[in-house]
């Protein structure tokens, strides 16, 4: 490494706040167990239950958040139910501990919306991205053995984000099936998110979503689309004259296009995939579709709120 590079690396080079670090560490947990859902125990429940019918909610929806962020990171419903019990021995609102199917009942019809935490003076640059969650948390081992006797596959439910690259929140998420494109998922990543988030100026995108429709869709909503193209990209319009200019920006110096619009920034996607298969795991365990979206979406909530507190 040549001096110019040894010294531009430790310019550049990230300084972290070990003891702050560690105390935002600390108060995850402090989420994780907020007690504040007993402040307004009856008050909650008189406004969910007036004018219902049928049997009456017993426990308010702020306890089933509570439990469904505590599921999601921590406990299986049975464990839950478990430290229910133990919680209801300190706890006189608790004096009769729900099962763990009335939990998951109640905990599957949450509506879970994205709350991301983005500064709305400033101009917002997203990342899009996708990977993919297994259905099942089957071993390589299992795969490698019975592989010749199996005729299943084993398949993949595919996750696409839009993160913001200052925040490093996601913004928006949408759930499908392996088999559909990255490309055809960018128009409903950024109409989500500028449903929201109306300062959006960039988008950051690799190859996969290079195509001319992508380009016009960004260019008539005023986003500057930083999407790499391919390399045999042809320099003719093809009745998009915004993707002929990125084409001929990289064809032309890669570097200084990459530098220009920060392409690198790009890594907050990848970042956000690595932090939550670390926290949740790398599979679901729900079965009916709904169930599988809103446990996704359960576990992008919770990785908001840490990132909120812990960026």
């Amino acid at each position: 490494m040549s001096p110019e590079n040894s010294q531009k690396k430790k310019k550049y080079k990230r300084k972290v706040n070990w003891r702050e670090y560690n105390e935002s560490l600390v108060r995850r947990g402090e989420l994780l167990f907020d007690s504040d859902f007993l402040s307004n125990w009856r008050a909650e429940l008189k406004e969910m239950n007036k004018g219902k019918e049928g049997a009456k909610y017993r426990y308010p929806n702020s306890l089933i958040w509570l439990l469904a962020t505590i599921h999601t990171y921590l406990f299986p419903y049975r464990e839950l139910e478990g430290f229910l019990r133990w919680m209801s021995v300190h706890i006189e609102e608790l004096n009769q501990v729900p099962d763990f199917t009335t939990m998951w009942w109640r905990v599957s019809r949450i509506h879970v919306e994205l709350d991301p935490s983005v500064n709305l003076n400033k101009d917002v640059t997203i990342a899009i991205d996708s990977t993919g969650i297994k259905v099942a948390n089957r071993g390589e081992w299992i795969r490698h053995k019975w592989r010749s006797r199996s005729r299943k596959r084993k398949g993949f439910i595919k996750i696409h984000v839009a993160v913001d690259t200052r925040s490093k929140q996601i913004v928006s998420m949408k759930v499908t099936k392996e088999d559909v494109g990255d490309g055809r998922m960018l128009k409903s990543l950024v109409r989500s998110t500028i449903a929201t988030q109306t300062n959006v100026k960039r988008v950051l995108a690799d190859g996969a979503y290079d195509s001319k429709d992508n380009f016009q869709f960004l260019h008539d909503n005023d986003i500057d689309p930083a999407i790499k193209v391919r390399k045999n990209s042809s320099i003719k319009s093809m009745g998009c004259y915004t993707r002929k200019m990125r084409v001929l920006q990289q064809l032309s110096d890669f570097d200084k296009w990459n530098h220009s619009v920060s392409y690198g920034h790009r890594w907050a996607a990848e970042t956000v995939f690595s932090s939550m298969k670390r926290m949740f795991g790398d599979h679901i365990v729900s079965i009916k579709w709904k169930n599988i979206v809103n446990e996704l979406l359960l576990k992008a909530h919770v990785y908001n709120t840490f990132m909120k507190i812990c960026p």
